[in-house]
């Protein structure tokens, strides 16, 4: 029988089930990895327990960590972080507690998502893996018990859409601009259930912190995964971090078979922000600049990293903030936020009228901290803007790049960074 080529994605799916697969087919694939955190986590171990759950499937392969609502700003947040921290003891996983940052950024820096490889979390944002080359995704908690006990899961394997991305970055815009255009262009639902494989020069020189942004918001397209085939930069990533790491080689065949093929250039895209209330209506800053914001926020897993708070560095130089902005920023990481720490720019943000925060999603979903009040209006780097995700469901929220945050946080209002 003759085969067409296949996708990476069906090439992992092939390597866990040991012959070939195709894009459709429904399959029981081994998992490599699993992450909870502490919204999603409580009830994926409640579930276990009630599928007779005695011993997780494999405590090496279990990432369990604290995230969301640290430190416990409620009785109720305190009451899951002691209920995480006993499950974690009595499994012996190991546990990251709230000492490491967001989950996605610390399962990244630690390894625990490598090319090749299949890895879940009862997070949506799961798919920013998929920038190191592992098919990763998110799954409900219900699926995260199951995965617990047996250490695998059904899936359909999803079609591929092929992203190809040309052309150099205009000064100021990059990753997230990108991905922001990505999105307007598929649509909220254009990628549904798909497999997102990005290609093509642009993303070829891309770093590390590019590609997990591009990523990382895979999901607002309804991607089932973003992905990006390992190569030098992933491997040199990897080594850094991972002992005895095992390079791979993975990547399309020519031939493969995709649902979809886009092609998208670079060279003159402006800085994206996408307008209240989805990430698919992103505009040309220009259209929006001069828009008043109360409140900046930048981080998040999408945007929190060393690379994205440089650039806010950069931009904003030796001015500072708007009296008339509350300005948060939170490192994705404590990795970050060391590198962030002993190049200057927390003390830069500080002099400048910025709250700086420890690593964690802080205002991103709205559960902690930075809450909006009826009527203001948020500028974020993260990567939702629905009604209601950072305070009140008449407020306002933005999202756009580091680099235009910053800038549009020195003047109070929406602002091109390429005129500042």
């Amino acid at each position: 029988m003759n085969y067409m080529g296949s996708t990476v994605t069906e090439k992992i799916f092939a390597g866990k089930c040991g012959r070939e697969v195709t894009a459709g087919e429904v399959v029981m694939a081994e998992i490599d990895a699993a992450m909870i955190h502490d919204i999603t986590g409580p009830l994926a171990i409640k579930k276990f327990y009630e599928m007779d759950g005695d011993m997780v499937f494999n405590p090496e392969s279990v990432i369990l960590l604290l995230d969301h609502q640290i430190p416990a700003d409620s009785i109720p947040a305190a009451e899951n972080h002691v209920y995480m921290r006993r499950f974690a003891e009595e499994q012996q996983i190991q546990n990251y507690d709230l000492r490491e940052g967001i989950c996605h950024q610390v399962v990244m820096e630690k390894g625990r998502a490598l090319p090749g490889q299949i890895v879940v979390g009862a997070d949506s944002h799961t798919c920013m893996y998929g920038a190191g080359g592992a098919f990763a995704t998110g799954i409900g908690s219900t699926d995260m018990g199951f995965v617990l006990k047996f250490g695998a899961l059904y899936f359909r394997v999803p079609e591929s859409i092929k992203v190809a991305v040309s052309g150099s970055f205009a000064e100021r815009v990059g990753a997230k601009d990108l991905i922001l255009a990505i999105a307007k262009d598929l649509g909220a639902d254009g990628a549904t259930y798909k497999s997102l494989e990005f290609l093509g020069e642009t993303i070829r020189n891309m770093e590390m912190a590019g590609r997990m942004t591009c990523c990382n918001m895979a999901i607002e397209m309804g991607a089932k995964a973003g992905i990006i085939p390992p190569d030098e930069i992933t491997h040199e990533y990897f080594a850094k971090r991972v002992k005895n790491y095992e390079r791979i080689h993975l990547e399309s065949d020519e031939d493969a078979v995709y649902a979809l093929k886009k092609d998208f250039d670079v060279t003159d895209l402006s800085p994206q922000v996408a307008v209240p209330h989805n990430v698919d209506l992103a505009r040309d800053v220009e259209d929006v600049a001069g828009t008043h914001i109360d409140q900046v926020f930048i981080g998040s897993c999408t945007n929190g990293r060393f690379e994205d708070l440089q650039e806010a560095a950069r931009v904003l130089g030796e001015r500072k903030f708007s009296d008339s902005v509350r300005v948060i920023v939170i490192p994705a990481s404590r990795e970050e936020y060391l590198k962030s720490l002993r190049a200057g720019f927390i003390e830069r943000f500080v002099e400048a009228g910025a709250l700086v925060e420890a690593p964690c999603c802080g205002p991103c979903m709205g559960g902690a901290f930075g809450l909006l009040a009826p009527g203001e209006v948020s500028l974020s780097t993260s990567n939702r803007n629905f009604r209601g995700r950072q305070g009140s469901t008449e407020a306002s929220v933005y999202l756009c790049s580091p680099a235009t945050a910053a800038a549009s946080a020195i003047f109070g209002e929406i602002t091109d960074p390429r005129e500042v």
